[in-house]
């Protein structure tokens, strides 16, 4: 990654320097530190999903212990997400009015690990998905908070340095699955989710430490214009009638669908259906999220060139299509085969949704536009796992995957018909 670095420092140095002036009514101009403000911030994002990362693969044992059908497995994921659509909203709000950035970051940290060792506890599901609510609340509050404040710092390469941030995500995804596989065969599932909790509690302290100077809005550099509430409320209403947003959050929505019921029922079907033990579904999920990874900033490079929405087009349409041969490959070597596949080209559009969003709306709503965003797409995460339980429950395993490849269509429909703007100021 020190590469790209490299590159961002070498083309848009003068950036930095210049670039306090039109963003100052949000953030102060960037410090020498501005580049181990990106490394925290890609480090706490990747924390940020590796206890989801985690937790999936624990559900075909919770699921086992509990003795859950494939609907109640789904509403697990759902508990969370629903949370996480919830506070999605007025987390923008605290992130456009009165948040200090670094506090708001490890904040979201510490409560998206601190459920995980009250999980570690619980023996009954209603408590259970109590706890994942928890988890969904805390995960809420970053995005609204990390997007904006890059986006802001290299607006002219948007698509690239939010592919970092996804990267980070990417590296969270791909990793925990090894680690909790290898460590399950040593601890128990129990035993597992209490330690994991320690990471996330020391790179909580080290944003607190490093980033929690970070504010906005509560105290504009001198000379820059404050946001009234009476003016936030009013751009509020505006990005609700952007029709361009409205859109292409809606499209995020079935995406997400896609992408949550997934990762919920991939490791359950590799495990129940396929036999494979724990530590090779982990190396599958692996597959899955290193794909990704790769992908990430090769697309959010392309967008930045291409346009954000043939890239998200393209990707989606081919993502459908490897959904629609898994779910006729079954239980065969080529089903494990795409995995790697299907993660390069679903997980490619992340942050390109995310640069178009931000170029949709002014950048005194950057927060609000990306809680916008979240919320639409944890309401999609929400509904999805649990309506592929039910088609589990109904169809069997195997037809899940003709499931996803519906919601995928679904969510490309709706990035066809968005309009392609240009940026907003």
């Amino acid at each position: 990654m020190q590469f790209i670095l490299t590159f961002l420092r070498d083309r848009h140095g003068e950036l930095f320097e210049n670039q306090g002036s039109r963003v100052s009514a949000v953030l102060p101009a960037p410090r020498p530190g501005a580049w181990r403000e990106l490394w925290l911030i890609t480090t706490g994002h990747a924390l940020t999903h590796w206890y989801p990362a985690t937790f999936y693969l624990l559900l075909p044992l919770i699921g086992n212990e509990l003795g859950l059908s494939y609907s109640q497995i789904g509403l697990i994921i759902t508990c969370q997400y629903l949370a996480a659509a919830i506070a999605n909203i007025p987390g923008g709000v605290l992130v456009d009015t009165i948040g200090r950035k670094g506090l708001l970051m490890a904040v979201s940290l510490f409560w998206v690990g601190f459920p995980y060792l009250l999980i570690g506890f619980s023996h009954g599901y209603l408590m259970l998905l109590a706890c994942v609510a928890l988890v969904g609340f805390g995960n809420s509050l970053w995005h609204p908070t990390a997007i904006p404040t890059l986006g802001q710092r290299y607006p002219e390469r948007k698509g690239l340095v939010l592919s970092l941030h996804g990267m980070g995500g990417n590296v969270g995804d791909a990793i925990a699955p090894v680690v909790i596989g290898a460590a399950l065969a040593v601890f128990t599932w129990r035993e597992v989710v209490i330690m994991n909790v320690v990471p996330g509690l020391v790179v909580a302290l080290l944003v607190f430490v490093f980033l929690g100077t970070l504010t906005l809005g509560a105290k504009p550099p001198r000379g820059a214009e404050s946001q009234s509430l009476a003016d936030y409320a009013k751009g509020l209403r505006q990005l609700f009638r952007n029709r361009s947003l409205v859109l292409l959050s809606t499209g995020s929505t079935f995406r997400t669908m896609t992408q949550a019921a997934l990762l919920t029922f991939l490791p359950v079907y590799l495990a129940n259906a396929m036999g494979y033990s724990l530590a090779v579904v982990g190396a599958c999920l692996f597959a899955l999220q290193a794909a990704g990874f790769a992908a990430a900033p090769v697309a959010g490079h392309l967008s930045d060139r291409m346009g954000r929405k043939s890239i998200m087009v393209s990707s989606m349409a081919t993502s459908a299509v490897v959904l629609i041969v898994m779910a006729l490959a079954g239980g065969t070597v080529l089903f494990v085969a795409l995995v790697a596949v299907l993660g390069f080209f679903l997980y490619a559009i992340r942050p390109v949704i995310q640069a178009w969003m931000l170029e949709m709306t002014p950048k005194n709503m950057g927060g609000s536009s990306i809680g916008i965003l979240f919320g639409a797409q944890a309401l999609g995460a929400a509904v999805g796992p649990f309506l592929a339980g039910m088609v589990a429950d109904s169809y069997g395993l195997a037809a899940v995957f003709y499931f996803l490849a519906g919601t995928i269509v679904l969510a490309n429909l709706f990035v066809v018909f968005t309009p392609n703007l240009p940026a907003r100021p």
